[in-house]
């Protein structure tokens, strides 16, 4: 039976239609999602987790502002389909329940489906292209006129004094082999956390709009395909640095689960295919920071888990006591494969690089 609360939610924006289904979608960490099918439509139904986004109404604002600014751009020069929001009944842009918890409704791409794992290598190189193509609409917008939803997202070291400050603190956790292996990598590898953020602070690298969280599942896919046509979940669409997007896009779609390998014919295609569609406004600067930026965004998700497990798991979703624990250390493993082919991947971008700033 559906749940009436969401029943109520979603016949705001579905009018006096009753809703004929409605279902969890995705596997998301963050909000909680639904595909709702009405009599004369589908749509996908969210609500927006204030304990990740505080101000909730920003990350819809952000939204409005990202979805005018594509749909100024000429159609044949856009290939991803954005999902449109979806307004309620007196025609505004998200509902408020009586809990004060903010819902929205947005387009369902489809035919699409996403998938979690990589079957071929064109679907890298599609993956490349499409979050290239997605930085290329938004590199006329100026990153101003977006808000910074998530203060301190990405800055490595504040999740480094994160951890600090909680380590000191009285822990009611055993101390165990895997907690003790995440705190000696944590400790042994802090040292490379500022390298993107004193970029930044001395003109090296510039923030622009990003997407936030390009990983493999926010693509979506034609079905029996290897072609992109959607990439969603833009709540953390903000301003921020592009090697944020290139990295954690590496991260999720070259992390080989059961060995905790780096994959680096995976990569090199995302770079390639990525390279290729971003044209000039990725510098031969942006280029010499990629390195840096595959290596240490693994490591500042190890160490939002590791610091998530040390609070009580408040962020991430949970289906057991130690997940953080053990995703942290999935993590730290990824970091271990990369620097092990550290000489492999230099030379892979030195190479892709020189091929760039030839075109």
């Amino acid at each position: 039976m559906v749940n009436k609360k969401l029943q109520q939610v979603a016949a705001q924006f579905a009018g006096h239609q009753t809703a004929l289904a409605i279902e969890p979608l995705g596997n998301g960490l963050i909000n909680d999602t639904y595909r709702v099918r009405s009599n004369s439509q589908e749509f996908v139904l969210q609500r927006i987790n204030p304990q990740v986004f505080p101000q909730p109404q920003l990350v819809m604002d952000n939204l409005i502002q990202l979805g005018r600014h594509i749909q100024q751009k000429p159609t044949a020069k856009v290939f991803l389909q954005i999902p449109e929001l979806l307004p309620t009944q007196p025609g505004e842009p998200f509902y408020l329940d009586d809990d004060e918890q903010l819902w929205r409704a947005l387009q369902l791409i489809q035919p699409a489906e996403s998938r979690n794992r990589i079957h071929h290598i064109d679907e890298a190189g599609q993956i490349g292209f499409a979050l290239a193509h997605f930085h290329h609409l938004c590199a006329d917008l100026c990153p101003s006129l977006l808000h910074d939803t998530l203060p301190g997202f990405h800055i490595t070291p504040g999740y480094l004094l994160e951890y600090k400050r909680l380590i000191e603190q009285p822990l009611q956790i055993i101390s165990d082999e895997a907690f003790e292996k995440c705190i000696d990598f944590i400790e042994t590898h802090q040292g490379k956390t500022d390298v993107l953020e004193d970029a930044k602070t001395s003109g090296a690298l510039q923030e622009r709009v990003i997407h936030g969280d390009p990983k493999l599942n926010n693509f979506l896919f034609e079905p029996g395909s290897t072609r992109i046509v959607s990439l969603i979940d833009l709540d953390t669409v903000k301003p921020g640095l592009l090697h944020y997007d290139i990295a954690d896009c590496l991260r999720s779609c070259c992390h080989d689960k059961h060995s905790n390998r780096f994959d680096l014919e995976r990569c090199r295609v995302i770079l390639q295919n990525y390279l290729r569609e971003s044209g000039d406004f990725f510098s031969a600067q942006d280029c010499d920071y990629l390195y840096d930026a595959i290596w240490l965004i693994p490591f500042e998700l190890g160490l939002r888990f590791f610091n998530d497990y040390l609070s009580g798991d408040r962020y991430f979703k949970t289906a057991e006591p130690q997940q953080n624990l053990t995703r942290a250390l999935a993590q730290f493993a990824l970091c271990d494969s990369i620097e092990q082919q550290q000489a492999s991947l230099q030379r892979c971008i030195s190479h892709l690089k020189g091929l760039h700033l030839s075109r």
